[in-house]
């Protein structure tokens, strides 16, 4: 599937998939000098990059698995969306939550996008549900005899 990008800094690098059969392809830290992120703390990192996903499909930002294993960076929000109508530049929100300081360099590879099909709901209001076997139980009721 062909993704219209724009770099919208000369220095910007575009997503980069690092095996054959990689699911998500590399963002990098568009940025002149090295960030120090504090524990604690989040920092907005551009990529330089805009992008055009086709209708139908949303781009999903996750963290690079090592990075947040070994360093404890990941995106604050956890997963971040770009919605297909969305034409801004690509800012990952990097979170520190580990106990020590990390900086991260000029064109450090810093998150992955992985681009996937959505369905949108229509959302219906009715007055009642159908019942299942799990019913309205909530967190940790799954799985108990």
């Amino acid at each position: 599937m062909k993704i219209p990008i724009k770099r919208l800094r000369p220095n910007a690098q575009l997503p980069v998939y690092s095996s054959d059969m990689a699911a998500g392809a590399d963002l990098r830290a568009c940025i002149d000098a090295p960030v120090t992120i504090q524990p604690g703390q989040t920092a907005m990192l551009p990529t330089g990059l805009a992008m055009a996903l086709p209708e139908g499909y949303a781009g999903l930002i996750y963290a690079r698995s090592g990075m947040a294993a070994k360093r404890g960076l990941a995106p604050a929000n956890k997963v971040g969306v770009i919605d297909p109508d969305y034409r801004g530049e690509c800012i990952i929100a990097l979170h520190n939550h580990g106990s020590e300081p990390q900086t991260v360099e000029p064109g450090e590879r810093v998150a992955q996008l992985i681009i996937t099909p959505y369905i949108t709901g229509v959302f219906t209001p009715v007055e009642n549900l159908d019942d299942t076997a799990r019913g309205a139980g909530g967190y940790g009721s799954t799985g108990r005899t």
